[in-house]
Order: C-alpha cells, then sequence, then structure tokens
C-alpha cells in the first residue's frame, strides 16, 4: 500500500489490473449496451467499388456539347456501354458512371430538346463523380481495436463487407454497500438511520455497462455479516463497495477484505470529494478480481464510480480509451480556489455555459440529482472569474 496518490496515478495502477473478459463474435445488429471491438477491422472491398454519380443529371461523353441522350443509368443498374463522343446518359445520384465519362452535368444545368443535351457551360473532369475507393479500398485498416461500437461503426463494417463483427464480454459485478446506519428502501427508517440510495445509484451506473449487477446490501458493520457478503461475490471479476473503506473504529471493510485473501493496492487519492477510495486485488479460482472501495458519502461515491469504476469496467471489455472526456465550457459564475486536492464540482451546462449546482457537500443528493455534469478543478488553482474556460465531463458520457 502507498501513500495519497494523485488522480492519474491511481487510474494508471487501477486500469492495469483491469480483467480480460473473453471475446465473441455476433452478427451486425441494433447494440443495446456500450461494446468495444476485440480486434481491428480492416475493409473487405473498396468503397465505392466504381466511379459513381454524386448528382442528378447526364453523365457525359467526350466533346464539347450537345450530347445525345442514348440511355440511363440508376442505382443499381448501371447503363452497359461506353459512351463516344457527343453522347450522354440520364445518370441519378450513386448510379454507375459509365465507360467513356468522367463528369456529371447537374439536370438544373441541363438544357434539353428532344433527345439532345446541352449547358452553357461544359462542367470539368471529376465534376460530380465519386471516385472508386475515395472513402476506403479493400485492405484499408478502418477501425481499431478497443474502438466504442457506435451507429456509425456499425454501418462502416457493413459497408465494408462485415456481416459479424468480435468484442468482449462485460465483466462480471456485484455492488455490496455497508453501514449500521443502512436501511433497505420500503423499510421503517428511524432518525438515526437512513435509506440505502448508494447501491441502488451504483447497480444503476453500472447496468447500461454490464447488464445484470448483483446487490448485496445493505450489509451491517460487523465482521460475521462482511464475510458472509462477501462470500456472494467469490465470482465476481468486479466488485464495488461503499462505506466502511476507512480506518475508523468502525470501519470494518478493510479488515474483512484481508480476511477473505484480498491485498491492499492502493487507498486514498487526492480529489475532493472521494479521498478514501480503495483498491484491492485477490486471487479466485478464475482468475484475480479487483475490488475498488468507494466512500460511503453518496456524491463521494458517484464522483469515484464515475472516475474509477466506469473506467475500469470499460477496460476490462476492451475500451481503448476507458476514461472520460473532459470538455471546455465558459464558467458561468465566478469559482472558489482549491485546496490541495484535485475538485469535481456538481454542475449544469447550456450552451456552452456551466454554474454549480447548490450545496457541494460530498452528503448532498439533491445538488447531484439536479447536475448534468462535474467541473474538474486542478488542486491549487487560484479562483476562476466568470466566462474563463473550465474543464467539463458530461455525466451521461461517463
Amino acid at each position: 500500500m502507498s501513500g495519497t496518490l494523485t488522480l492519474e496515478e491511481a487510474q494508471v495502477r487501477l486500469l492495469a489490473l483491469a480483467p480480460e473478459t473473453p471475446s465473441y463474435s455476433e452478427d451486425i445488429g441494433p447494440v443495446s449496451r456500450p461494446r468495444y471491438l476485440a480486434r481491428d477491422v480492416e475493409a473487405k472491398r473498396s468503397q465505392p467499388a466504381a466511379d459513381l454519380s454524386a448528382m442528378d443529371g447526364y453523365a457525359l461523353g467526350a466533346g464539347p456539347g450537345p450530347w445525345k441522350r442514348i440511355g440511363e443509368s440508376r442505382a443499381g443498374h448501371p447503363f452497359d456501354k461506353a459512351l463516344g463522343t457527343g453522347e450522354c446518359v440520364r445518370i441519378s445520384t450513386g448510379a454507375h458512371m459509365p465507360e467513356g465519362s468522367d463528369r456529371v452535368l447537374i439536370q438544373e444545368d441541363a438544357d434539353k430538346e428532344g433527345e439532345m443535351i446541352s449547358a452553357s457551360q461544359c462542367p470539368a473532369p471529376g465534376r460530380h463523380v465519386r471516385k472508386a475507393g475515395f472513402d476506403f479500398r479493400k485492405g484499408d485498416r478502418l477501425l481499431a481495436k478497443g474502438t466504442p461500437i457506435a451507429p456509425s461503426v456499425l454501418a462502416l463494417a457493413a459497408a465494408a463487407g462485415h456481416a459479424a463483427l468480435e468484442w468482449r464480454e462485460p465483466p462480471s459485478v456485484a455492488v455490496l454497500d455497508s453501514g449500521d446506519e443502512l436501511v433497505p428502501v420500503g423499510q421503517p427508517c428511524g432518525p438515526h438511520q437512513i435509506f440505502a440510495s448508494n447501491g441502488i445509484m451504483l447497480s444503476s451506473m453500472l447496468h447500461p455497462h454490464v447488464g445484470s449487477v448483483d446487490r448485496l446490501g445493505p450489509v451491517g458493520d460487523d465482521p460475521v455479516s462482511l464475510a458472509e457478503a462477501l462470500r456472494l461475490a467469490e465470482d465476481k471479476q468486479i466488485l464495488v463497495t461503499s462505506g466502511g473503506a476507512s480506518v475508523g473504529d468502525h470501519d470494518l471493510v478493510q479488515q474483512a477484505l484481508k480476511d477473505w485473501g484480498a491485498r491492499i493496492d492502493f487507498w486514498k487519492v487526492a480529489v475532493k470529494p472521494g479521498k478514501p477510495i480503495m483498491v484491492a486485488t485477490r486471487q479466485a479460482v478464475d482468475g484475480t478480481q479487483v475490488i475498488v472501495g468507494l466512500p460511503g458519502n453518496p456524491v463521494s461515491s458517484f464522483v469515484t464510480a464515475f472516475l474509477f469504476v466506469l473506467p475500469l469496467v470499460r477496460a476490462a471489455m476492451g475500451a481503448a480509451d476507458p476514461l472520460p472526456q473532459g470538455l471546455i465550457m465558459q464558467a458561468g459564475e465566478d469559482l472558489p480556489p482549491t485546496g490541495p486536492r484535485r475538485e469535481f464540482l456538481r454542475a449544469t451546462h447550456d450552451a456552452g455555459t456551466v454554474r454549480r449546482t447548490g450545496s457541494q457537500d460530498s452528503s448532498g443528493l439533491m445538488a447531484l440529482a439536479q447536475a448534468s455534469c462535474l467541473i474538474e478543478r486542478p488542486a491549487n488553482a487560484g479562483p476562476v472569474e466568470k466566462g474563463h474556460p473550465v474543464t467539463v465531463h458530461l455525466l451521461q458520457n461517463g
């Protein structure tokens, strides 16, 4: 175990532990959750495979015109003869350019008299023509391993001749929230207790990425209950805990994990909220389990899940760039200086401007629920004036 790590140090160390899930091939179709290519994708054909018209009009043969129309080329139904001097064919967008033609006169510029076509100005060679292979050529590497699967990626792979793609399975995940003060939702809750919301929140964050998430809590602060809950996670590749990971008299998760056979890799990261985050590993029958212990305060738990757990899941699924990506927006208000930790402020954004939402206390669920993004502020930074640029992470991007 080491001292307090920077955000970057902790993320690098955590992602290096990511389990590698098996890959499989699946027919191209609608994708219901995030996936990442398990191997590079090369083009099996050129696109387009032949010169095509980019506009509706007339494919012209040689000569300055006029040209005699001798046929038509439609998408999927090419004109099967060569054009001679002074000849043309009617052509539609996406249709095969006939032999003997390298330009298209668009229909708005064409003067028609019977079967004769003329123009005040002849288009230059190559005008309104999509050349064969301009998009990609057979053998080109189109998509790199680790690319996220988006609708446009599926379209590109299909256009390149792929009926199926290979990606990796999501890791198996369990979520355990602990604390004597936690009460399951729907049961009576006294003034000294709180409803167990973290497990619901974390499971909901993870579900779109991995599908089924096992919830193992809430569990009380006693070694026997924690040991029983941990046994239920024996076969999980990733275990996320919330609460009890600090070192107070009643914070028992670290010791319970050690008794279970886990080794603490690091504990404490210089971020606010969320400093007492813990990462551990455990050797199991099916490989190394990764345990991420999040703080119990709900905002701290959410922010550290955003910064660590979701990237870990994406890395396990083969994402080339699993970390959240920041955008630059303008501060919609003055922001105070920061302390010795990297800060992530709950905020909303509108038209490139970002403002904090309510209280920034690490237990403030109202401000978190209203937030659409996080403002990232460097450690030991001076104040930011309204209108100045700040780094922002959109929560919808995970």
